[in-house]
């Protein structure tokens, strides 16, 4: 089983940022790959970055140039910088997780953005 733990979310100006972070423990085997998406009031669960072991990332076109993926695998960390940050991007950000052909997500974080 493994274990996914989000911090990171908040309220934020318009403008400013934020970092999520997603750590994974347990029993792993690789994580592959590893995002984030974002669900906003009313609306579904959407893809917002994700990443490969290899480093190979995808974006949804609305964040692009404004959000940073990362991960660090000795830590089986999975980063995102949020720049820039609009009302919008409002919403509860889940961490998601491949391992095995499993799927596993984390509890989410608010992200609140004020304009």
């Amino acid at each position: 089983q493994v274990r996914v733990v989000e911090s990171g979310g908040g309220l934020v100006l318009a403008g400013g940022s934020l970092r999520l972070s997603c750590a994974a423990s347990g029993n792993i085997f690789t994580l592959d790959p590893m995002g984030w998406y974002r669900q906003a009031p009313g609306k579904q669960r959407e893809l917002v970055a994700k990443i490969t072991t290899g480093g190979s990332t995808d974006y949804a076109d609305s964040v692009k140039g404004r959000f940073t993926i990362s991960r660090d695998g000795a830590k089986n960390t999975v980063y995102l910088q949020m720049n820039s940050l609009k009302p919008e991007d409002t919403a509860v950000y889940y961490c998601n997780l491949w391992d095995l052909g499993r799927v596993y997500w984390g509890q989410g974080t608010q992200v609140t953005v004020s304009s």
